[in-house]
């Protein structure tokens, strides 16, 4: 989980350190390996978290982030704003009626289904090509996933 030998040994070895100091307290009803693979991946996943609260936090720390939004900013959002709306309207129309539907009026699938008296399996496949369709028109506007 961690591709890092050196932090998963620490881990562990953290781990065995806090099995130790609460022998006393501990019961002896469950399993001992159970408690331990559980704990090292609870230890693990926070590690995971802190890591990543570490990295996005990394920026404003180095003084890089700014609370000021860039003078463009309201261009920008009005750019996006009409280049999602025409993605949306280039929609087929029954994809372009089910999006809008679980988009913009907050509808569930079996509601839609219900409404338009289709499957759920087809407001489902609809969504899928919607949203396909739509991360392709909008492929620009969406932060590179390469990194």
């Amino acid at each position: 989980m961690l591709r890092d030998r050196a932090v998963a040994e620490e881990l562990v070895q953290d781990v065995m350190l806090e099995l130790w100091r609460r022998r006393e307290t501990l019961s002896g009803d469950g399993s001992a390996q159970a408690y331990l693979f559980q704990a090292t991946r609870n230890r693990v996943l926070n590690h995971l978290r802190h890591l990543k609260i570490e990295q996005r936090s990394e920026p404003e720390v180095r003084g890089e982030g700014s609370s000021a939004p860039p003078a463009d900013a309201a261009l920008v959002q009005e750019e996006l704003s009409t280049a999602v709306q025409r993605a949306v309207q280039a929609l087929p129309d029954r994809c372009r009626e089910v999006f809008e539907l679980s988009r913009v009026h907050g509808l569930k699938y079996a509601e839609i289904a219900r409404a338009l008296g289709i499957s759920v399996k087809t407001v489902e496949a609809q969504m899928g090509k919607a949203l396909r369709t739509l991360r392709e028109c909008l492929a620009a506007w969406l932060p590179d996933e390469s990194g």
